[in-house]
């Protein structure tokens, strides 16, 4: 059986530098799609049979504040890891995310930790809505790779490359450049996570129509939800007239027949699961294994 492909380290459309620019600036609340993904993606925990002793929460300021009030829920007595990797929303977590003074989570059982996860100690890494817009998804698998234990499983979401296509159309009739740059198909984030150390990845796709009353209510949602990283997107600010115009078409193009002139956007949600197998020697005349990987095989070599 052929190898997946080695995959690009970074999206080919996207500009790492307004990548990175928009990750330390997003606005603290988490976007109402970020919410309702995190809250389908909880209910898919249904079906994984052991329930994990801890887990790390990634970047949950922008992921789903209120999820997180239902994988608390899930497991009440779980350790909870958060990693806020931008500085600028850490102390939100920590004011929103604390368990309150008098709570016996404080002590025992499901304590809360803040800062980042000691490598190979989590049973479950939740990442809701991250991925699409980091410019270098490899790095970021591998870093959720080293946190997870051996047998522990990565829960992640993201926006597919339907998402916004009603948009992407409109841009591409009036020659303007991409409202976004292009996401990445589930397949490729397949291939990426075997490519990773992943083992038994299991993707799944559905596609959610968002309705507007106005193109004002759209783009303010989009703007909620990122920027666009597109490297050849509009060099320079637009003027009054442009924006008219694109508020024109919008009504115009996306109306919904027999809505109420109601504005209708796609967004293609990408579900991903996957564990962290027990890792493996190749055969070679010289080998070099990590202590870390080495006590795990040598865990997994004294189970029955």
């Amino acid at each position: 059986m052929s190898s997946p492909s080695t995959p690009s380290t970074s999206p080919p459309t996207m500009d790492c530098v307004a990548a990175a620019r928009w990750h330390q600036m997003a606005p603290s609340p988490s976007p109402w799609l970020h919410e309702e993904v995190a809250r389908r993606m909880e209910g898919r925990l249904q079906w994984i049979r052991q329930a994990p002793t801890s887990w790390c929460h990634w970047d949950p300021v922008r992921g789903g504040l209120q999820a997180h009030a239902l994988l608390r829920q899930r497991y009440p007595d779980a350790l909870c890891h958060i990693t806020e990797t931008a500085p600028e929303r850490q102390a939100t977590a920590k004011a929103t995310l604390s368990p309150a003074w008098w709570s016996a989570a404080r002590w025992k059982g499901g304590a809360t930790q803040f800062g980042p996860a000691p490598n190979g100690t989590m049973q479950m890494l939740w990442a809701n809505m991250a991925l699409h817009m980091h410019s270098q998804p490899q790095e970021l698998l591998a870093q959720w790779h080293r946190t997870l234990a051996v047998d522990g499983y990565l829960m992640f979401s993201c926006l597919g490359p339907d998402t916004l296509k009603e948009l992407r159309s409109l841009y591409e009739a009036l020659g303007w450049p991409a409202p976004s740059h292009q996401y990445t198909d589930m397949h490729d984030w397949g291939d990426m996570l075997v490519h990773t150390g992943f083992a038994e990845p299991v993707m799944d796709m559905e596609r959610i129509t968002l309705t507007f009353s106005s193109p004002q209510r759209l783009l303010q949602e989009l703007r909620e939800l990122g920027r666009n990283l597109h490297p050849q997107r509009f060099a320079a600010l637009r003027g009054r007239h442009w924006y008219g115009q694109l508020l024109e078409q919008i009504s115009q193009r996306l109306a919904t027949p027999g809505d109420n002139g109601q504005l209708a956007l796609t967004f293609e949600i990408i579900y991903g699961h996957a564990f962290k197998p027990t890792p493996r020697v190749r055969v070679a005349s010289e080998s070099a294994v990590s202590l870390q990987d080495m006590r795990a095989m040598l865990r997994g070599s004294t189970q029955p």
